[in-house]
């Protein structure tokens, strides 16, 4: 039956929007219907193995959420893999992306099942982290500028000026990467909240990736990517039964990541990932005011726990963090798109 309905959508979109965003529909559909049917019993795999999440002790509030299955990442990895292989020509410039997006998540997976053992909140260590994030920013340098042919320079939108970094792009591509999948790591900490923000990123990179010129799937991964996130949702919304954990945070981090490096758009993210730019900002501005200073000029960081504090409800931070994410994603792709009708211009 659901190959039957499968074929009549493929069918209707190939007809109405075309064969190309027909198959990203299809694609982002059957990543969010894959999230939907895996998540319960994986949920339930995880509740019977005790693999639950570690509170931070300051987080008085969120205290009845310890031993919440964590590692839903895992779900997320499947249900974009699966209809990103079957759909897409796995392309270099996509199968970049899918490769950081999985080496992220495999990181994750470390850091989660070393919280899960320690039965504490931290997992590996810094330095183990930075050493796995250079190996996969090495591994996506490599595959964007032997097989995907992207520039080594970076565009500054939307004057169309560039800097070419030649050799030293690999140190671009590390703090893109390093900077992305931490921040998307902060924003995970309310429920709904990091997912949403993500799938709001990878759909306007479903549009970049579409007004983007040349042959490529990037427009699949983002719509696999986004359409799990909205699946993951429906267990991962207020009061959440399943956390992403570090499996997902990092993979979803990697992927948006990877996007940007192969649509060069590695500074627009600074726009597009507004709310992961906010969220990182909070803790760098927490961190110095304390060192320097003395004070705190947050009750707690990252920024959304600071509202958590002053008594906002879960469900009023995160529709405004979506809200925000939103508007930032939307004049990322406004940019993004003046800029190509501009070049094209002259």
């Amino acid at each position: 039956m659901l190959g039957a309905v499968a074929m009549i959508a493929a069918a209707t979109a190939h007809s109405l929007i075309g064969p190309q965003a027909g198959r990203v529909l299809i694609a982002s559909a059957a990543s969010l219907l894959l999230c939907l049917f895996l998540s319960p019993k994986f949920i339930a795999f995880l509740s019977l193995r005790s693999f639950g999440q570690q509170i931070r002790e300051e987080l008085i509030q969120h205290f009845a959420k310890a031993g919440t299955p964590t590692m839903g990442g895992i779900i997320i990895l499947v249900a974009f893999a699966v209809p990103y292989l079957c759909l897409s020509t796995r392309d270099p410039a996509s199968l970049g992306v899918f490769a950081a997006v999985l080496a992220c998540g495999v990181l994750g997976f470390c850091d989660d099942y070393a919280k899960i053992r320690r039965r504490r909140s931290l997992g590996l260590r810094a330095r183990m982290k930075m050493i796995g994030l250079i190996a996969i920013s090495a591994m996506l340098w490599l595959i964007a500028t032997r097989w995907a042919h992207v520039s080594t320079s970076v565009t500054l939108r939307p004057f169309n000026a560039h800097i070419d970094f030649g050799a030293s792009y690999i140190v671009v591509i590390y703090i893109v990467v390093a900077a992305t999948t931490n921040g998307v790591n902060l924003t995970d900490g309310i429920d709904g909240l990091a997912a949403g923000c993500c799938a709001i990123a990878y759909l306007a990179y479903v549009g970049i990736a579409f007004i983007t010129p040349g042959d490529h799937n990037l427009e699949i991964v983002a719509g696999c990517m986004c359409g799990a996130c909205i699946g993951f949702l429906w267990f991962n919304s207020f009061p959440a039964t399943v956390f992403m954990g570090d499996t997902g945070s990092l993979a979803l981090g990697g992927g948006v990541a990877g996007l940007a490096v192969m649509t060069s758009t590695e500074l627009l993210l600074v726009l597009i990932g507004g709310i992961f730019v906010i969220e990182t900002l909070s803790v760098i501005i927490q961190v110095v005011s304390f060192r320097r200073f003395g004070r705190r000029v947050f009750k707690i960081a990252p920024i959304h726990h600071h509202f958590v504090m002053e008594n906002w409800s879960e469900t009023q931070i995160v529709i405004r963090f979506w809200t925000v994410a939103a508007v930032c994603s939307a004049a990322g792709y406004t940019l993004y798109q003046f800029s190509l009708h501009t070049h094209a211009g002259h």
